[in-house]
Order: structure tokens, then sequence, then C-alpha cells
């Protein structure tokens, strides 16, 4: 097998691990089982992952990044607030509905990690990745509507994690994508009430809680895992 920089064959090790735990079920998510469906050995595993706890978190982080706003590219220059506001929450259900099984295993993610304090982390960063990423799609809406938000946004990101977690869990058991969608809706309703014209930006001034990715890894970028 040839040898890949780290970043790389973690990407493929995570990707494994979804696999496994979206056809088997999350407790099905070994070394061994991963090792097994990306064709490496246990070996490599352990040496791009400290532990299991380190993968599960790899995973969830993986999960966020399907669940992000996309981008408001078609997007008329001149949409209102309501219209921005539909495109981003449109996005981001199409987002969690094309990728089912990733959606049912974050929520697995979260109780396994719950039921078992070495994992408890795994649901505080799977969290704390979901409210930063709600935070940047609020922050979109701001950039592209140009209003701001009448409560602090961590706390509006919170109101959107809980509902969206809601309605995702709902359409889990339910399968009914129209009310979702509607739920959705109303949610965006909610948040047009919130948002208030941005005041006059300053030149040449850049916003100092412009959201960042806090997901690089830049420890392992650049070297090269051992052979399988």
């Amino acid at each position: 097998m040839n040898r890949l920089p780290v970043a790389q064959r973690r990407e493929q090790l995570i990707e494994a691990a979804l696999a496994v735990a979206s056809r088997d079920g999350i407790d099905a998510a070994t070394v061994r089982a991963v090792a097994a469906e990306a064709g490496v050995s246990l070996g490599v595993v352990h040496y791009c992952f400290q532990d299991k706890a380190e993968l599960m978190r790899a995973m969830a982080h993986a999960i966020t990044g399907q669940n992000a706003a996309g981008s408001l590219a078609g997007l008329a220059a001149d949409a209102g607030v309501d219209q921005v506001i539909d495109a981003v929450l449109g996005g981001l259900w199409d987002g969690i509905s094309t990728h089912r099984g990733s959606q049912l295993l974050s929520y697995e993610l979260t109780t396994s990690s719950l039921r078992h304090a070495d994992l408890a982390q795994v649901a505080k960063e799977q969290y704390a990745g979901s409210w930063t990423a709600a935070e940047q799609a609020l922050a979109m809406i701001e950039q592209a509507a140009g209003v701001t938000w009448s409560v602090p946004r961590s706390d509006l990101a919170r109101v959107v994690v809980a509902l969206v977690d809601g309605y995702s869990l709902a359409w889990l058991v339910d399968g009914d994508d129209r009310a979702a969608r509607d739920g959705l809706r109303s949610l965006g309703g909610y948040l047009a009430t919130l948002a208030t014209p941005a005041p006059a930006a300053v030149p040449g001034r850049e916003s100092a809680d412009e959201p960042t990715d806090q997901r690089t890894d830049a420890l392992h970028d650049g070297a090269l895992v051992p052979d399988a």
C-alpha cells in the first residue's frame, strides 16, 4: 500500500468508520473493524488515532461538516432577509436529509458517549461543533442580508441547533420531509423577527467575531503514515 500523508489517511479511516457505524451501528465500529473496512493494518489506525475516542470525535466532526450551511452563490444580490434565511435553512436541511445514515449515527454517537465516562468528551465536542456551525450559518445570513441579530449570536446558535436537532430526530422517526421543512420555515420566520439592519461598517476594519474553522489538524499535516 502506498504511503500517504497522515491527514489523507485519517480521512480514509474516518470514511471507513462512518461506513461501518452507519451500516452496523456505533458499537460495531471497533478499531479492528475500521482497519478491515479501510484495508489497512491495525497499526495504521493506531498511528493515526490515539484511541477509539479520538476516532469518534473525528467522526462527529465529519458529520457536523456534512450538515454545515451551503453556498448562497445562486441567491439574488437583492434578496431580502426572509429569502436569505430560507435559503440557508433549506440548504442545511438538504445536507441533513441526503445523509440519513450519518444523521442517525450522530445521535448514536451522542448517546453512546454519554453512557461511557471515557467518551464523554465526544458529546461535548460534537455539540460545540454544531454550535460553531450554527454561528457560521447565522454569520452567513448577516453578511448576505446586511443584518445583525437582536440577541447574541452564540445564544441564537443554541436555539437553532436545538430546533434542528428536534426536527431531524422526528424526521428519522416518521420520514415526513414536508413536516420537517415546514418546521424549519417556522424557525426561519422566528429568526427574521430577530434580524435588524446592520450598522454601517468602518472601512478597513474586520469583525472581531468572524467565525473560524477549528477543525484543522496542523499537528499531522504533511506527515506520512507507515505502510499497512
